[in-house]
């Protein structure tokens, strides 16, 4: 991997490629899982359509600037989140943590109302709306741009009628039969997120060949199911869901090859803010003291092509982004 004058060097002599826009270069492709690497220089052309797609900058999507990477904010408006379960339970406190977040530089604020944590069982809809509409309501009316973290359908409609203007869900449209068709209707920006099973049974369904890959085709899959009814390309970003049904070593996998997920030509957002594979790597087994850990895991995300982290920390995020970019950019594409 190359960045700064040597990788602008290495792509204008075709030697080398664009990873997402930059600011890092690759200079060797490994055409199928498993296969030998070989030089950019060497494609044929029917690879090139690929290989065009891992090059490109991040695709415009849900408004969010595509010249760097972006910030979303996590408000978590219940009593058992595994990070901050019960800080932002209270309407008010969600409320202004997402208006702090806002001023400290987050792009977006995600908020949602129901753990997604392992083991965690299920919320009733109408006890998620209740939890989460007056908060995105407000933070709205502030003119914040609001994602809805929520797999079901109900809550995607109310919580786009108080002013969402994105939906971020973790079975990626597969947990409510109702979502891909509300978010095709209504035509606004959705994530997609990797999980086999329930959060409930996630854990036991951690069983693949080759992670990225099997990640990276599974979620293809899901992508194909949200076209089909009718959601448009451009209007998906793809989470690789680190932590949900990823075992030991899955977590890591994903992130050193992040890369082949660019291959479905959809922005990439990533949560790894305090999660478990942070605390294995750290020693650190209390999640709200994984802030280190977790900004050396997010900007490696962004040396793999990730244009979206999904963050508790927001401040510290956005300072160590603005780092990352000027010291890796300047000679970018």
């Amino acid at each position: 991997m190359l960045y700064g004058p040597a990788a602008a060097e290495a792509v204008a002599a075709g030697a080398a490629a664009w990873l997402a826009g930059g600011p890092m270069a690759f200079s060797l492709v490994r055409l199928q899982q498993g296969g030998t690497f070989i030089p950019v220089r060497e494609l044929s052309d029917q690879y090139r359509p690929a290989l065009a797609r891992v090059s490109a900058a991040p695709a415009a999507w849900a408004g969010l600037p595509t010249a760097r990477p972006c910030v979303m904010g996590i408000v978590n408006v219940t009593p058992d989140s595994f990070s901050d379960g019960g800080l932002h339970a209270d309407h008010d406190r969600a409320i202004a943590a997402g208006r702090a977040m806002a001023a400290a530089g987050a792009d977006v604020i995600d908020v949602g109302g129901e753990s997604t944590r392992p083991g965690a069982e299920p919320v009733p809809p109408a006890q998620e709306q209740a939890r989460v509409l007056p908060v995105i309501a407000a933070l709205a009316a502030d003119g914040i741009a609001v994602s809805a973290d929520t797999r079901n359908a109900a809550t995607m409609a109310a919580a786009l009628d108080v002013g969402a203007r994105i939906v971020n869900d973790v079975s990626a449209l597969a947990h409510d039969p109702e979502a891909a068709p509300l978010v095709a209707a209504r035509g606004c920006p959705v994530v997609l997120m990797h999980m086999r099973g329930t959060p409930a049974t996630m854990q036991q369904l951690t069983d693949y060949a080759d992670a990225p890959w099997d990640v990276t085709r599974e979620l293809a899959a899901r992508l194909a199911v949200a076209e089909r009814a009718g959601v448009r390309r451009e209007a998906i970003a793809l989470d690789p869901g680190f932590g949900f049904a990823k075992g030991r070593g899955d977590n890591e996998a994903l992130l050193a090859r992040m890369p082949v997920l660019l291959n479905l030509g959809c922005r990439v957002l990533i949560g790894l803010s305090r999660k478990s594979v942070i605390g294995r790597q750290s020693g650190e087994i209390e999640p709200r003291r994984r802030l280190p850990g977790s900004l050396a895991a997010a900007l490696l995300g962004l040396l793999g092509g990730a244009s979206v982290l999904r963050v508790h920390d927001v401040a510290e995020t956005v300072q160590a982004v603005r780092v990352w970019q000027g010291m890796t950019g300047a000679a970018s594409g």
